[in-house]
């Protein structure tokens, strides 16, 4: 029984079951006309789903949510969407930076972390080290990746300001809900 409970991913193993179970749930003919059938929610549905699909977690749920829903408007509805998701990476963005900023800056003063950064220090490679974590960063919130990862890295690798986070963020997950919606149509 205690070897059951030492397993070395639990996290990992929970996202794969939550993702089978959502794929389960949502090719189930009645959640599908269920969830076609609630016009009463409309965008509101899809706004709370958008907030859903950045949490690592949920996101199986609301990819689901996104595949099956049929909204008027694809364009409106991922932009609602992205504004939803949105809301959840500044909440991210902001237990991040008030929870774990001192660990990140003592992080930054090992050995480990000052040898590896010693030979980026050239201030055009570290402009290219910069864009290229916004871009990979921006990938994983706009891919079905849970987003803690990406505003992880955002806030805590880069000193970057709010509301470019917020630009970032609505952009991406906007694109990413738009294309889990194109693929319902």
């Amino acid at each position: 029984m205690k070897r059951l409970f030492k397993f070395k991913y639990p996290k990992l193993l929970l996202l794969i079951l939550l993702s089978v179970l959502a794929y389960h749930i949502f090719s189930n003919d009645a959640v599908q006309n269920y969830v076609a059938n609630l016009d009463g929610l409309g965008y509101l549905g899809i706004f709370v789903a958008g907030m859903c699909f950045s949490f690592g977690f949920s996101t199986p749920f609301a990819i689901g949510f996104f595949v099956i829903s049929q909204p008027d408007n694809i364009l409106l509805a991922a932009l609602i969407g992205g504004a939803g998701a949105l809301v959840s990476d500044l909440f991210i963005f902001k237990l991040i930076r008030f929870s774990f900023m001192d660990e990140f800056k003592r992080l930054e003063k090992t050995d480990a972390i000052r040898t590896i950064n010693k030979p980026l220090n050239s201030r055009w490679i570290h402009r290219i080290k910069i864009y290229l974590l916004y871009i990979f960063a921006g990938i994983v919130i706009a891919s079905p990746l849970p987003d803690e990862l990406g505003v992880s890295m955002l806030a805590g690798l880069s000193k970057i300001k709010t509301h470019v986070l917020a630009i970032i963020s609505f952009i991406m997950n906007s694109f990413g809900i738009f294309l889990m919606l194109l693929i319902g149509k």
